[in-house]
């Protein structure tokens, strides 16, 4: 993929419309914090005041002031990528098993579609995680969705970490809106003027970090800070808010640490809510490390988060699916194989299409 195309379907990881985007003092001083009133929280760090907004009206990494640089996005975008050859002589791709939905959920389940997208059950509740299945104009899918999405029933929730191309797709949420019109929309501040004229008739509850979902089920859903940003269009940069998803049944806990780059928001997290069994970590789009840092975790910096937020099982994911970087499409798969002890030795190999719990 172009680094052009790249910006666009993300939004850019850091945009061109924002120069010198960070924490003035003026910002420092008139900071904010919100949430959503109608939502309870059932934990929260000790000194928690809520999600950080600052007097723009734009939302706030915890940790890390949000900083774009026009010359790093052009240096980028205009150096070779040392890996070019390579790349273009690597022809593996993911492994994709076909699967028939209703043959699925006999039990709790925790089936990979891809990128950051998963079909999850858990104590009996259907939940869908950033869908992005259908090719378009600034993404290609380089693994197969492993089903036919007219398949689909029942859906109970789908969970929207943030606004970019490659985990919020207006197709994709279009014709789900159609065939799962009864799905409750799970997402961030401010996510619901973008999502509603995709989905009319799903109702959509929106959350600040550390907050918990108001659900009809025995299962607790909170969203989980990132360090990331937002962005769809020109003029809309940290508009909406990003972040993870923790995932809790009466016997089993799945954190989804959506887009994120390093930070002290693992080890929060953990303090916070606890070690969760399985933690599905992204590891790709990461190169060149010096320019995807903030935004995403390289799979070292994935194994590290993963040690600091204490969980049994490493899942990785957002590789393999759209080529969105300078790295060969798998090349974070094999550094982790290459690499067992870094995470304790709890590596789970995804395949899209199969049943990670089994």
């Amino acid at each position: 993929m172009k680094r052009r195309t790249f910006l666009t379907a993300l939004g850019g990881v850091v945009p061109t419309s924002a120069l010198l985007y960070h924490l003035s003092p003026e910002d420092e001083m008139t900071l904010r914090h919100v949430d959503n009133p109608n939502l309870p929280y059932e934990k929260k760090p000790a000194d928690w005041k809520g999600t950080p907004l600052r007097s723009d009206g734009t939302f706030q990494n915890l940790h890390h002031p949000f900083e774009s640089s026009l010359y790093s996005v052009l240096k980028w975008k205009l150096e070779t990528n040392p890996q070019a050859d390579a790349k273009k002589k690597d022809l593996r791709r993911l492994t994709v098993e076909k699967i028939t939905l209703q043959n699925t959920f006999s039990q709790d389940s925790l089936i990979w579609l891809g990128h950051a997208s998963y079909l999850i059950r858990l104590a009996g509740v259907t939940i869908l995680i950033d869908p992005v299945w259908l090719d378009n104009w600034a993404l290609k899918r380089f693994s197969e969705l492993p089903f036919d999405p007219h398949q689909l029933r029942d859906v109970d929730y789908i969970l929207l970490s943030h606004d970019h191309r490659d985990h919020c797709d207006e197709a994709t949420l279009t014709l789900l809106g159609q065939l799962v019109p009864k799905a409750k929309i799970l997402t961030g501040l401010n996510m619901s003027p973008l999502l509603q004229p995709w989905l009319p008739k799903n109702t959509i509850q929106e959350a600040g970090w550390y907050q918990s979902y108001d659900l009809n089920h025995s299962i607790r859903i909170t969203f989980v800070p990132t360090r990331h940003w937002a962005r769809r269009g020109l003029f809309d940069t940290n508009q909406r808010l990003w972040g993870g998803f923790y995932l809790e049944s009466q016997d089993k806990s799945i954190y989804f640490m959506g887009d994120s780059g390093d930070g002290p928001h693992f080890k929060q997290i953990a303090e916070t809510l606890g070690a969760p069994d399985l933690a599905l970590m992204g590891v790709g789009a990461f190169k060149p490390e010096w320019f995807m840092h903030p935004s995403h975790t390289s799979p070292s910096d994935a194994a590290k988060a993963f040690r600091e937020i204490g969980a049994k099982k490493f899942v990785p994911m957002h590789f393999g699916t759209f080529d969105l970087a300078d790295e060969r499409l798998l090349e974070p798969l094999d550094w982790l194989q290459d690499n067992p002890a870094a995470v304790n030795h709890a590596l789970i190999v995804p395949i899209v299409g199969r049943d990670l719990l089994v």
